[in-house]
């Protein structure tokens, strides 16, 4: 995914000026370029001369290169170098003081470590382990930032790492609402972003860890398996290693979770940005483990910072808001015109100007996660409507429905929801404007334990009929005929 975190808030427009239409930069030896593409038009970029990257991804000379709206991003050079811009920003400035050199030096340690591993016998599992890197921090430290840095220069050099991805709320990968893992053999695109070609994704189907933690766990679990499985038949991928982007919860459940992921994935370097506190607790509780670097980085100056227990606070705001209202214009996207559709149709009496207008970035940034996937970065992709009997699709959720019955309990104790339950649900009308996982079980009972091929969008139940419609990214039958629901939801207008 290409969009970048959350923008500035407070207000429905712009506090600054564009930038003039044309503008050339020239960036000194170990400067960056930062910059905020305006919220309703693309900008181009090009390298006149000298040499500069995005995250790690070296600039083709005299290219332009199309940058959607809102993308948020820094043009760093080692050597120096001269930018043009055409179009018009939100924000741009140069900076001179950056972290680069200290997440370069990480590079070079990872990279002895792979080369390492590559010249072991294939038959040592420990020796022949590239390095496991998990990228850990709070929301809007870099995290996604570094974690592209790492892999793209990884690539460069001819190894080809497995990124995993463990933030439900924003998806780098795929939508939101999963984990997932895909292996990257070039360096990332530094507009199109990850590449999807062959994508491993389990469906959580919520943005917090919070609707169901066992779930979560279990889900980590499985994908950390099916990894190990994948690295004991490929010595090559073995060796390269992995880079693992979390999210920003990292107290209470969510510091559990990251030791959970940690621990499942056998993470053998933790790098922790912008949190000494994290950094400390980490290491304490760590030292015990065998061969676990805990390092802790600077985080950049460029990156965007909110509020953390603002940014905790309202994701589950977001979700009880659903189904999420929310505005498609075929052309582009407008935050404003977005803003105006929201006011009218949700409700937001009572939350500060401030708070009010988080929220709304949060649902801007969701939409804009979910109309990616279905019509691409640039809306360049044409999905298709599709209909199906109800008799021909079988759809379940996970979690629900009682552990065991009262009379298998303890006198006095009450039966809890099971939280990795496959439970049917009933092809209704409560499925529409729903977004569903399909699913590559074969069976009801291997919905938690397999992967997803995609996702589909539903438009219209037609009760009397007994016919589903549904808009698929591209057109025939569906891979399976198993659908997971979560609670993510989607009207496009």
């Amino acid at each position: 995914m290409a969009y970048g975190g959350a923008g500035p808030v407070g207000g429905g427009g712009s506090n600054s000026t564009p930038a003039a239409a044309i503008k050339q930069v020239k960036l000194e030896k170990e400067c960056e370029l930062r910059i905020e593409v305006g919220i309703d038009a693309p900008l181009r970029l090009r390298l006149l001369n000298g040499t500069a990257e995005i995250f790690g991804t070296e600039l083709p000379p005299e290219i332009w290169l199309n940058f959607p709206p809102r993308l948020k991003f820094a043009v760093f050079t080692w050597y120096g170098a001269t930018i043009e811009m055409d179009g018009a920003t939100e924000t741009d400035y140069t900076a001179d003081e950056t972290p680069m050199v200290s997440y370069v030096n990480v590079h070079a340690i990872l990279e002895g470590r792979r080369s390492r591993a590559k010249q072991s016998p294939s038959d040592d599992s420990v020796l022949s382990q590239g390095p496991r890197v998990i990228v850990v921090g709070p929301s809007d430290s870099g995290k996604s930032t570094l974690s592209r840095m790492l892999l793209s220069w990884a690539a460069k050099q001819g190894w080809k790492p497995t990124f995993v991805d463990l933030d439900i709320g924003q998806g780098s990968i795929t939508a939101p609402g999963c984990i997932a893992a895909t292996p990257i053999e070039m360096p990332i695109d530094p507009v199109e972003g990850i590449p999807l070609e062959m994508p491993l994704v389990y469906f959580f189907g919520h943005t917090t860890p919070s609707n169901n933690v066992e779930l979560y766990k279990v889900l980590v679990k499985e994908l950390a398996g099916m990894l190990e499985r994948q690295f004991a038949g490929n010595a090559e991928s073995r060796a390269a290693g992995m880079v693992l982007n979390t999210m920003g919860w990292i107290e209470g459940v969510g510091y559990d979770l990251l030791l959970h992921a940690i621990r499942t994935f056998k993470a053998n370097v933790v790098l922790v940005l912008g949190q000494e506190k994290l950094c400390s607790m980490l290491r304490d509780v760590l030292k015990g483990e065998p061969k676990v670097d805990v390092v802790k980085l600077q985080r950049s100056g460029g990156v965007v910072s909110r509020n953390v227990k603002l940014v905790f606070c309202f994701r589950p705001v977001v979700i009880d808001l659903c189904p999420l209202l929310v505005y498609r214009n075929s052309i582009t996207i407008d935050f404003h015109s977005l803003r105006k559709y929201l006011m009218k149709n949700i409700v937001l009496t009572g939350f500060k100007p401030v708070y009010r207008e988080y929220l709304l970035w949060c649902i801007f940034i969701f939409f804009l996660s979910i109309l990616e996937y279905f019509y691409g970065l640039a809306n360049d992709l044409s999905p298709h409507s599709n209909i199906s009997n109800f008799s021909d699709l079988f759809v379940y959720r996970v979690g629900g429905g009682p552990q065991a019955p009262r009379s298998a309990l303890p006198i006095g104790a009450e039966p809890a929801a099971d939280p990795t339950r496959v439970v049917a649900v009933n092809i209704n009308r409560d499925l529409l404007h729903t977004v569903l996982a399909i699913s590559f079980a074969k069976e009801p009972d291997e919905i938690i334990s397999s992967n997803v091929a995609g996702f589909i969008y539903v438009t219209d139940v037609d009760i009397q009929r007994k016919k589903i419609t549904y808009l698929a990214p591209s057109a025939g039958e569906l891979p399976s005929k198993y659908l997971i629901m979560g609670s993510l939801t989607w009207l496009e207008t």
